[in-house]
């Protein structure tokens, strides 16, 4: 019987995803994380032949994160996403962060707990309501360049904008315009949004 960890920082979601599972025939739930180092302590204490893993976990790291991590240092926990993310970049930076699958949170349970069943027999499997992303690609979402990536942790770390264009080599003129071309092409809003967007979506984080 796959033994299961869930991870979500929303304890009512795990509550519900752990009835789901211990009614449907085969899966035992083992443990629950609200964090990624409440699930690391977890995987270490409880062995989990899979872990389900929402992307976005509160102020620590993001899921991604810990799906790299998880795939580094516990190669035998099969890991799943289960997020209310459907961005296809996101969907591919995850199986490339070791994700056996990745399901969207309204993916139907019968198709969810089939899903869970062919990554245990060492399929890949992904809900049917995503676009299925291309293998060994990226979307330009995803695709940020080193230069890009330089400049959203400045715009991201706290810092004053001089501060941040000083330490760049740029105007705070240019700085502002690198700005506004991150938001354009990741979808942002706002600078509010394009904080989360780059957390939710590993941005922050070197390739591998």
């Amino acid at each position: 019987m796959p033994r299961i960890l869930l991870i979500d920082d929303h304890a009512m979601v795990r509550e519900g995803f752990r009835r789901l599972l211990e009614e449907a025939d085969g899966f035992e739930v083992v443990a629950e994380a609200g964090t990624p180092t409440e699930a690391l302590a977890a995987v270490r204490d409880h062995a989990p032949d899979l872990a389900l893993v929402d992307l976005s976990l509160g102020c620590e790291a993001s899921g991604l994160v810990l799906l790299l991590q998880l795939h580094e240092s516990y190669p035998d926990t099969r890991c799943v996403v289960l997020s209310m993310h459907d961005d296809p970049g996101l969907v591919v930076r995850a199986l490339e962060r070791g994700a056996k699958g990745y399901f969207s949170k309204a993916v139907a349970a019968e198709e969810l707990i089939e899903g869970l069943r062919r990554v245990m027999k060492g399929e890949r499997a992904l809900s049917t309501d995503l676009a299925p992303p291309r293998a060994g690609s990226h979307d330009e979402a995803s695709a940020l360049t080193l230069r890009e990536r330089e400049t959203l942790r400045g715009l991201l770390s706290g810092l004053p904008p001089k501060v941040v264009a000083a330490a760049l080599g740029i105007s705070d003129k240019t700085l502002y315009r690198h700005r506004a071309n991150l938001m354009e092409k990741l979808g942002a809003r706002h600078p509010g949004e394009l904080a989360r967007i780059a957390r939710e979506r590993g941005l922050l984080v070197d390739p591998d």
